[in-house]
C-alpha cells in the first residue's frame, strides 16, 4: 500500500514519541514486565487500613518488637493482648461490659469517657449513673479521640480511666503486720503473669488474715484494673508490694525473723504437716506451668506440696494460694 514503509511492522512516524516499535511487539520492552503482586492493604500508602495500622506498628518500633502481625481483625472477637502501662502512667479500661464491671466492683477511677453520639444502651446508662453516684468527671470526646487514647482498642463509646496503682514496700508490709498484734503472714508471688490469678490472691490474702502481697518488678502480673476488679475490692485493703529482686527481698525478711515456705508439686513436706504455719510466714507461690524458679526454691526454708486427689497435676496460683492460706489460718485458729 502507498505511503508504508518497505519493513514488515509498524514505524514510528515524524517527531511523534508515541506509537509502536518495530520489534518490540507493540509495546516497549519495559512495558511488558511485570510489577509484582498487588500489596496488601496495609502496605498501601494512604488506604484506610494502612491508616489504622500505623499507631501499632510505631508502637511496635519504639517497643523494639519486630513483625507485622495481623492486628484486631486476626484474633477471635477482634480481642487485643492486655497492655501494661508505664510507670506512674493512668491505665484504661475500654469497652462497655469491661467499663460497667470495674466500676461494680469499685475500682478507683479518675473519669470516664464517652463517645459524641454514642447509641445507649443498658450498659451505657449503668456507666453514667455510677459515674455520677461516683461524682466522676464525665468527658466527651469524638469516637477518634477514644480510637486515640485506648491504642486502638474495641471501646464501644466507652472508657474509665485508672490511675496508676501505688504499690507498697515490702519492710512496710512486716512492719504493719507486727503492729497488728498477729504474727506476719505475707504472700509472694514467683513468675505469676494473669493479673487475675493476682487479684484472686489478693481476694484470699484479706479472707484469711494475711497482711499482704509481694510481686517482682519484672516479667510478673501488677496491680492492674483487671487484678483490682478480681479482688472484689480486697485490693482497697490489701497492699502490695513490688520487689526489684525477689530473692534477696525474701533473704531479708528471713533475716528479719520470717519463715520462707515454698508451694510446688514437687515437695517434700506435704500442707498439713506444715508445723510453721503459726510463725511469721512467707508463703511463696509459683506459676502453675513452671512452679519456683531456682533461685527462689533454693531461698526457701522449706517447699510443701497440696495433696490432690485423682489425676490432677497441679492448681492456678489462685487456687493454690487460697488452699494455702487457708490451711494456715485454720492452724493459727487451732493455736
Amino acid at each position: 500500500m502507498a505511503g508504508n514503509s518497505q519493513r514488515r511492522g509498524a514505524t514510528r512516524k515524524g517527531a511523534s514519541k508515541k506509537g509502536p516499535t518495530v520489534g518490540s511487539g507493540g509495546q516497549r520492552r519495559q512495558g511488558l514486565q511485570g510489577k509484582g503482586p498487588t500489596p496488601k492493604a496495609i502496605e498501601r500508602t494512604g488506604h484506610p487500613a494502612a491508616r489504622q495500622s500505623a499507631p501499632a506498628a510505631r508502637r511496635a518500633a519504639a517497643s523494639g518488637r519486630t513483625g507485622t502481625g495481623t492486628g484486631v481483625a486476626g484474633r477471635p472477637g477482634g480481642s487485643r493482648p492486655p497492655r501494661r502501662a508505664a510507670d506512674g502512667a493512668p491505665e484504661w479500661v475500654a469497652g462497655r461490659n469491661p467499663v460497667v464491671e470495674a466500676l461494680r466492683a469499685g475500682v478507683p477511677a479518675k473519669a470516664l469517657y464517652v463517645a459524641s453520639r454514642i447509641e445507649s444502651d443498658e450498659r451505657v446508662k449503668e456507666a453514667l449513673k455510677a459515674a455520677a453516684d461516683l461524682r466522676l468527671p464525665l468527658m466527651e470526646v469524638s469516637k477518634i479521640d477514644l480510637d486515640r487514647i485506648t491504642g486502638g482498642g474495641v471501646h464501644q463509646g466507652l472508657a474509665l480511666q485508672v490511675p496508676a496503682y501505688r504499690y507498697a514496700v515490702a519492710d512496710d508490709l512486716l512492719e504493719a503486720a507486727h503492729a497488728s498484734g498477729r504474727a506476719p503472714l505475707l504472700v509472694a508471688l514467683d513468675g505469676v503473669t494473669d493479673p487475675r490469678n493476682l487479684g484472686a490472691v489478693v481476694r484470699s490474702v484479706a479472707a484469711f488474715g494475711g497482711h499482704g502481697v509481694i510481686v517482682p518488678e519484672r516479667r510478673a502480673a501488677g496491680m492492674t484494673a483487671s487484678a483490682w476488679k478480681v479482688s472484689a475490692g480486697a485490693a482497697a485493703r490489701i497492699p502490695v508490694a513490688r520487689a526489684t529482686n525477689l530473692t534477696r527481698t525474701l533473704e531479708a525478711l528471713k533475716d528479719a525473723g520470717c519463715f520462707v515456705v515454698g508451694l510446688d508439686a514437687g515437695g517434700s513436706v506435704e500442707l498439713p504437716d506444715l508445723d510453721a504455719a503459726t510463725d511469721p510466714l512467707v508463703l511463696v507461690v509459683g506459676s502453675e506451668g513452671k512452679g519456683l524458679s531456682r533461685l527462689v526454691r533454693a531461698t526457701c526454708d522449706i517447699v510443701v506440696s497440696i495433696p490432690m486427689a485423682g489425676d490432677m497435676e497441679s492448681l492456678n496460683a489462685g487456687v493454690a494460694a487460697g488452699v494455702a492460706l487457708y490451711e494456715v489460718a485454720r492452724r493459727r485458729a487451732a493455736g
